[in-house]
């Protein structure tokens, strides 16, 4: 395969077009590839999970580098003829096919369209965080817990909700602290307070200033009183924001979140527009790399599946008799008549 190069027929059109090439994307790349669609990913090279060194969980890929995961998908779509091309999606209309616009101004048209491009996270602007975020400043104790298991550990808050990822991280650590930040502690329910008790979690009040890094190493945190606690992790959950408006270009419908808004859609993975599928974190907030890759399969399927079934409905004969005129014949009339010699 060859990046940034296509094999297009005259027309141009392919069956199926993947906007992300991510875990989700390539997943559904693959299988229809494997399924001999004429499939384009278009991969703007940008992996949310970037930032770190490993990734967790995934069954027989535990530990692997997110860079080596993508860089082995890549090869892999290839041998079934997917193409890839490295660009940008930033505009889409319908008019009978798909029509994509690429950031080099290129349009490519395809029958369905998967948009798998996931979502962008906001650090909290605390000085000294993005620079650590995916090291010692992490977010998910599924994907870096292990790790980070019995050191002192500290949760920023960054809304009430995060009480419930500090008491989810006592599951690793016994000596967790939940900066409240600028979450004031009223916000804090009667539940919330007993809770944090009974994990054993210290509450601190007050405004976090910067991070404290020694030699490379988070060492602690420091508050705008100058008061510094010692700690060597920092949860800190980024803002999601859904990268969806291609979505909503194509007229998609939305639903609300509390991690923001994301598509409406059945339990293959498509939209409420006729063509239209989503997979990974397009489709929702919580989609770790193990489930993005298994939204994208089925959506792959699906997508084959709709294919073959449009073409062969479009194909029989049409009028009252002609299902029943393609039926073979009883067979009794198969035989042939005996003639007299």
């Amino acid at each position: 395969m060859t990046e940034n190069s296509t094999r297009e027929t005259d027309s141009g059109r392919y069956e199926v077009v993947v906007v992300g090439g991510g875990a989700a994307g390539l997943s559904a790349a693959l299988v229809l590839g494997r399924a001999r669609r004429r499939t384009l990913v278009v991969d703007a090279g940008e992996p949310r999970n970037a930032p770190a060194a490993h990734m967790q969980g995934y069954l027989s890929r535990d530990g692997m580098s997110p860079a080596e995961f993508l860089a082995i998908g890549r090869e892999e779509i290839a041998r079934y003829g997917v193409e890839l091309v490295r660009d940008r999606a930033v505009d889409a209309r319908r008019d009978g096919d798909f029509a994509v616009t690429l950031a080099t101004g290129r349009t490519i048209r395809a029958r369905q369209l998967v948009v798998a491009t996931g979502l962008r996270d906001e650090l909290p602007p605390l000085p000294g965080l993005a620079e650590r975020f995916g090291r010692d400043v992490i977010h998910c104790p599924y994907c870096h817990g292990w790790e980070a298991r019995d050191l002192p550990t500290g949760v920023l808050a960054t809304t009430p909700m995060s009480v419930h990822q500090a008491l989810m991280v006592t599951q690793w650590s016994k000596d967790v602290r939940l900066f409240l930040h600028q979450v004031p502690e009223a916000a804090l329910t009667d539940d919330d307070l007993r809770r944090l008790a009974t994990a054993g979690v210290t509450v601190v009040p007050g405004e976090v200033e910067a991070l404290v890094v020694t030699e490379d190493r988070l060492t602690g945190l420091r508050l705008t009183d100058g008061a510094v606690h010692d700690r060597e992790v920092l949860y800190a959950a980024p803002h999601a924001v859904p990268q969806n408006d291609l979505l909503v270009r194509l007229g998609a419908d939305l639903h609300d979140t509390p991690f923001g808004a994301y598509p409406v859609i059945d339990e293959r993975g498509q939209t409420t527009v006729a063509g239209l599928w989503t997979a990974g974190n397009t489709s929702g907030y919580a989609e770790q790399v193990i489930n993005a890759a298994s939204r994208g399969y089925r959506a792959g399927a699906a997508i084959n599946a709709e294919l073959l079934f449009t073409d062969l409905d479009e194909s029989a004969p049409k009028g009252r008799g002609a299902v029943s005129d393609m039926r073979p014949a009883p067979r009794g009339r198969e035989q042939p008549q005996r003639t007299r010699s």
